[in-house]
């Protein structure tokens, strides 16, 4: 049931918050609208499906004029980043600073907040960015269809972790958002997956096992090294979850 109240799971103003919250798109919003915190995290997954569908167009328009497959491929990857001012990026290689850079706890999330990438940092971004890149290239003529479901489920992800773990600091945007409720996350699942069966079939299948591996990898090893999640944690964890989907798809081919 449709819920309408201010407390209510569903609302429809969640979806510009969440783009507001995950993308540098020129929203505007009112300070209050932020008001829901966590509970907009269904929507999630609605911004990688606009993050996705930006990318898929102009890969439309690439290969129309002519391009190559690969050159369209490409683009559609930097379009994604600039969309998101390369937020998730930025996280991915926090966390590879800071989790493989620091002696315990303390020392790792003094790391994650310094502003200066490491040696750590700039391998986790090449590898990341290489993988995504070769992958969305060797899709081929499913190159739409993995960004869409690629997109879908790695947003997904980033709300099931934000749940799983507490907030390992008592500061940052992470914490300030709050811990989404089961019913908000759950709807986050529910969105992603009927879209990824719907887009992908039975690759869709394949696609969701490699989310819920990767998810599951990302949360124990945050618990592991800070005791709980970050902003940067959930930026990784979209990544690594890009990744992963990206490579079943093309286990499926």
């Amino acid at each position: 049931m449709h819920k309408t109240g201010p407390r209510g799971t569903l609302q429809l103003g969640d979806i510009p918050v969440a783009l507001s919250l995950l993308t540098r798109l020129p929203i505007r919003l009112e300070p209050e609208a932020y008001g829901r915190g966590a509970r907009t995290t269904w929507a999630w997954p609605l911004v990688g499906a606009v993050v996705a569908m930006l990318a898929a167009i102009l890969a439309k328009i690439v290969l129309t004029l002519g391009l190559p497959a690969p050159i369209a491929a490409l683009l559609a990857l930097s379009l994604m980043v600039i969309v998101t001012g390369a937020m998730h990026e930025d996280g991915l290689a926090d966390v590879a600073d800071g989790f493989w850079g620091g002696p315990d706890r303390a020392r790792r999330l003094e790391i994650m907040k310094d502003s200066r990438i490491g040696a750590y940092g700039v391998i986790a971004l090449i590898l990341s960015l290489g993988l995504r890149g070769l992958a969305l290239v060797s899709l081929g003529a499913a190159l739409i269809p993995g960004l869409f479901v690629s997109a879908l489920l790695s947003r997904a992800a980033m709300a099931h972790v934000m749940q799983a773990l507490p907030n390992a600091r008592d500061t940052g945007l992470s914490h300030s958002t709050g811990r989404p409720g089961t019913a908000a996350v759950a709807l986050a699942a529910g969105i992603s997956g009927f879209l990824a069966l719907l887009i992908s079939g039975w690759a869709g299948v394949w696609a969701i096992l490699a989310t819920l591996v990767a998810m599951l990898a990302c949360a124990a090893i945050a618990r592991a090294k800070i005791g709980g999640q970050t902003g940067d944690v959930l930026g990784a964890t979209q990544q690594i979850t890009e990744i992963a989907v990206l490579l079943a798809l093309l286990a499926t081919m």
